[in-house]
C-alpha cells in the first residue's frame, strides 16, 4: 500500500518535472526510489531523472526553473555537463529534490556499461534498478522501452557478479586468534564486507541488480529472492546483533549454503577456493622443546 508521504512526494515530483519537460530537448522524465516504490516517509527525498535529446539545460535555465518552482539555491551538484550528465539537489517545501539531467545517449551508454561491458563494481546498478521500479512522468514510451531492456538481465552479468562478490575472508577460523587483540572494528568491517558479498551473489542468482552503494531496506530487497538460503535477510541482519565469534560461525553457514546455491544454479563457476575455507580453523603453533630450553 502506498504511504501518504509517497502520495505527497509523487505529486511534488510531477510539479517539479513540468518546467523541465517543457524544455525543447526534453524527451522523458521519471521519479524513482522510495517514492516510486510507495514506501516514503516524512524524512524521504525525491529522486528524479530528466532525459534530453542532445542538449542539457545551462545554469541560467536551471536557476530560472528553481526560482519558478519556489525552490532553494542549489545544495550540491555532481557530474559533468560536458560528459552528458550531472545531478543537482535543492529544497522545495522542506523536501530535498535530487534531479539527474542526462542525454538519451549518455543514459543508454550507462545501461550498456553494466549489461554489455559487465562493469559490476559500480553504483550504476542502482540506476538500472531505478528504471525497473520508476514511475514515468513524461515520455512514457521511452521509459517503458528502457524498462524492458533493463528487465532482460544478461546471464553473463549474473556470472560476472558472482565472481566479483565471491570473496570471503574466513574469519570463522580465527576465534582463538582474535582473543585479546581488541579487534572489534576489524570484526565488523569483515562482517559488513561479507554481508555485501552475500547479497551480491544471491542477487545475481535471482537476476536482480545490486550495488552496496547506499544499500538500504535490505529486508524488503531480499524478500524478492526466489533462490536464497532460508531466512536469508534475517540471518544476514542478525550477524550484526551477535558477538563477533558467534557471528563468524553464522557467517560460515551462510557462505556454505550460498556456495551450494551457486553450484546448483551456475555450475560453470569454480567454487573450490571458497569450499576449501569452509571448516578451516587457525591452529596455534606449539612451543618446541628447544625454544623452551632457551627460555630456562
Amino acid at each position: 500500500m502506498t504511504t501518504p508521504a509517497s502520495q505527497e512526494l509523487f505529486a511534488l515530483s510531477r510539479r517539479v518535472a513540468a518546467p523541465y519537460t517543457d524544455l525543447p530537448a526534453a524527451r522523458a522524465a521519471m521519479v524513482t526510489g522510495s517514492v516510486a516504490k510507495g514506501i516514503s516517509d516524512y524524512f524521504s527525498d525525491v529522486d528524479m531523472s530528466i532525459f534530453y535529446e542532445d542538449w542539457l539545460p545551462d545554469e541560467e535555465t536551471l536557476t530560472a526553473i528553481r526560482s519558478e518552482l519556489g525552490g532553494s539555491e542549489r545544495k550540491w551538484m555532481s557530474g559533468n555537463r560536458e560528459e552528458g550528465g550531472f545531478a543537482e539537489a535543492f529544497d522545495l517545501d522542506g523536501v530535498e529534490v535530487q534531479v539527474i539531467h542526462t542525454t538519451l545517449a549518455t543514459w543508454e551508454a550507462t545501461m550498456a556499461e553494466l549489461q554489455v561491458n559487465l562493469k559490476v563494481d559500480t553504483p550504476l546498478a542502482k540506476a538500472l534498478e531505478g528504471i525497473l521500479i520508476c514511475r514515468p512522468l513524461y515520455g512514457d514510451e521511452i521509459i517503458e522501452r528502457w524498462r524492458a531492456q533493463a528487465a532482460d538481465f544478461p546471464d553473463a552479468l549474473a556470472e560476472a557478479m558472482v565472481k566479483h562478490y565471491m570473496k570471503f575472508f574466513p574469519a570463522w577460523g580465527l576465534a582463538g586468534y582474535l582473543d585479546g587483540r581488541d579487534a572489534t572494528v576489524w570484526s565488523y568491517q569483515i562482517l559488513v564486507e561479507a554481508a555485501q558479498n552475500l547479497v551480491g551473489i544471491v542477487s545475481a542468482l535471482n537476476r536482480v541488480y545490486f550495488t552496496p552503494f547506499q544499500f538500504k531496506r535490505m529486508d524488503r530487497f531480499t524478500q524478492q529472492f526466489a533462490i536464497a538460503p532460508v531466512d536469508f535477510g534475517q540471518r544476514v541482519e542478525s550477524l550484526f546483533r551477535s558477538p563477533p565469534e558467534d557471528a563468524f560461525l553464522a557467517l560460515e553457514k551462510l557462505v556454505d549454503e550460498t556456495l551450494t546455491l551457486v553450484e546448483a544454479h551456475l555450475p560453470q563457476i569454480d567454487t573450490a577456493l571458497g569450499r576449501r575455507r569452509i571448516g578451516w580453523r587457525q591452529q596455534p603453533w606449539k612451543q618446541t622443546e628447544e625454544i623452551g630450553r632457551l627460555g630456562d
